[in-house]
């Protein structure tokens, strides 16, 4: 048995006070970007809810996002009524406490808005990222969005 690291253990601690049975797991494979982790949990990549971190004045946004898509920052900002540019690394993990490539959709270290891509909606099952380059869960995008208190938006680059 893998023991998880710190940031999976907050995930998975998260998910049970959200009231989930969602299990995170930790692969042997990195799941950093959206084409391993597809690959690594043997999965297409649109059902990878990839987390992407936007920064807005002093605190953030995460949206979640469907793998295949792109994200349009105008729509991000129109969802939470600011404007938005994409956080670097550090910001990424002053506002999470998550590196890049690990971002879960919720357990973030300061109360952030999450934004949720209206088309993860149309898939019956999603694995998002669980704290680190290569611990992830599996969900329903329903509970996902549950779970992460999430806004449902299109937020899809056209």
């Amino acid at each position: 048995m893998v023991t998880l690291h710190r940031n999976a253990v907050r995930v998975q601690e998260a998910l049970r006070a959200a009231g989930s049975d969602a299990q995170v797991v930790t692969l042997p494979d990195s799941t950093r970007s959206v084409a391993e982790a597809a690959r690594t949990v043997g999965t297409t990549e649109e059902r990878i809810a990839k987390s992407i971190v936007f920064a807005s004045g002093d605190s953030g946004v995460v949206v979640v996002a469907s793998g295949t898509n792109r994200v349009a920052p105008d729509k991000v900002a129109a969802v939470i009524g600011a404007p938005v540019t994409r956080a670097d690394a550090d910001r990424v993990r002053a506002l999470t406490g998550f590196p890049i490539g690990g971002v879960p959709p919720l357990a973030h270290a300061r109360r952030l808005p999450v934004v949720v891509d209206r088309d993860l909606l149309e898939l019956d099952r999603v694995w998002a990222a669980a704290g680190t380059p290569n611990a992830v869960f599996a969900m329903e995008p329903d509970e996902l969005v549950r779970v992460s208190g999430g806004i449902v938006a299109d937020v899809r680059a056209d």
